[in-house]
């Protein structure tokens, strides 16, 4: 993808030790941190259509080129002083365009377009020395320097003409996989299904957080208290869903197995693309979340209501086909809990926020206690 990589053959990884995510990359995701807790504080205080287009857009340009590092990452590993300065000079590059999210659409977009030239730059310099066939890597970078363009053009409109070149950008990230040559690029299996774990993790952080902003100042009533317990609840549903069964260390297994322009092509689909749902849908839980504690024995509105069902039920359809593509089951039941989860709405709405993450912890619950009953943990 943005940041186009290939695996060894599954021959070769198998003789290599096993590579796993060095500590300057879990520094990075600090940083990976900020940009979550930024991209909800915008969707929380603009949950409309227009605010939810513009936090799309955005998750999905920085998502693009964060998951670049990690295939960058997985090709050369930070172990010189060199790499990890400029990784760090990367980091600068997401603050900054962190720091812009808020207001990106209001003026701040300017330093966001030109903070994300910068990590393009740095992204594809550093790829250009990684060993990879340098017309492969020039190709990447240049087709990744269109998107920027669009960037940063974008950056200096406003409104619907911002918007459109932004998702303009956002469109080009499905072409470039089909434009530059996959196999060319290296990628380790182990790092790389590890790395994004660790970035769900985080997400789910950003949930756990959403708990505790919603609740600011406020006494610990017992309303207060069920809704947070309810909430945190709602997250280890969400992690079970990623985890459970041991799906990533079997989603390894699958990758490691493939060839390597398959594994490359799956890495896309799966974990570029498929991955930037489960964050959208962690993203729009987390918004409804912050409403939801913040008034938890009264109703909420439609827009909050749908968002915290909603982002659980996006993040269920997006892991089921997820799952289905390395062929792990069951599934169904993680397909009829998105279904249900849609009536919940209505108990946010009419009834109050409790009675509804009180029902989407209900339905998480039933859907993963039947997968329990039905299949252990532990058996394959």
């Amino acid at each position: 993808m943005t940041a186009t990589r290939a695996l060894t053959a599954p021959s070769t990884a198998a003789a290599e030790p096993a590579l796993r995510v060095a500590p300057l990359e879990l520094f990075l995701d600090l940083v990976f941190v900020f940009t979550i807790t930024q991209l909800t504080g915008s969707l929380v205080h603009h949950l409309t259509a227009g605010g939810l287009a513009q936090v799309v857009v955005m998750l999905a340009v920085i998502w693009w080129m964060y998951d670049a590092f990690i295939w960058l990452t997985n090709a050369m590993p930070p172990r010189t002083h060199g790499r990890r300065g400029l990784l760090m000079l990367a980091m600068a590059g997401f603050l900054v365009i962190s720091l812009a999210v808020p207001h990106a659409f209001e003026g701040s977009g300017v330093a966001f377009g030109w903070a994300y030239l910068l990590v393009v730059a740095v992204h594809t310099g550093m790829f250009a020395a990684s060993g990879v066939v340098l017309a492969s890597v020039l190709r990447m970078g240049g087709l990744n320097l269109v998107g920027t363009v669009l960037v940063v053009t974008g950056g200096y409109l406003t409104g619907f003409a911002q918007l459109v070149l932004w998702a303009a950008a956002f469109a080009l990230q499905f072409a470039i996989p089909r434009l530059v040559d996959l196999p060319q690029f290296q990628l380790r299996s182990d790092h790389f299904v590890e790395r994004h774990g660790l970035i769900v993790i985080i997400a789910f952080g950003e949930s756990v957080i959403a708990i505790g902003v919603g609740a600011g100042t406020a006494d610990l009533t017992a309303p207060l208290v069920a809704v947070a317990l309810l909430s945190l609840t709602v997250c280890v549903g969400l992690w079970w869903a990623y985890f459970g069964h041991d799906d990533d260390a079997r989603a390894e297994h699958h990758m490691a197995a493939l060839p390597a322009d398959r594994r490359n092509r799956l890495a896309v689909s799966v974990y570029n693309l498929g991955h930037y749902g489960l964050l959208l849908g962690v993203l729009l839980f987390a918004a409804g979340v912050k409403s939801a504690v913040a008034h938890p024995d009264a109703p909420i509105g439609l827009a909050q209501a749908s968002a915290l069902a909603g982002g659980v039920a996006l993040f269920l359809v997006v892991n089921t086909a997820v799952r289905r593509t390395f062929a792990l089951t069951p599934n169904l039941p993680r397909l009829l809990a998105a279904a249900a989860l849609v009536a919940t709405v209505r108990l946010g709405t009419a009834v109050s926020a409790l009675a509804e993450v009180a029902a989407v912890a209900g339905v998480l619950g039933a859907a993963f206690g039947h997968e329990a009953y039905r299949r252990p943990v532990g058996r394959r």
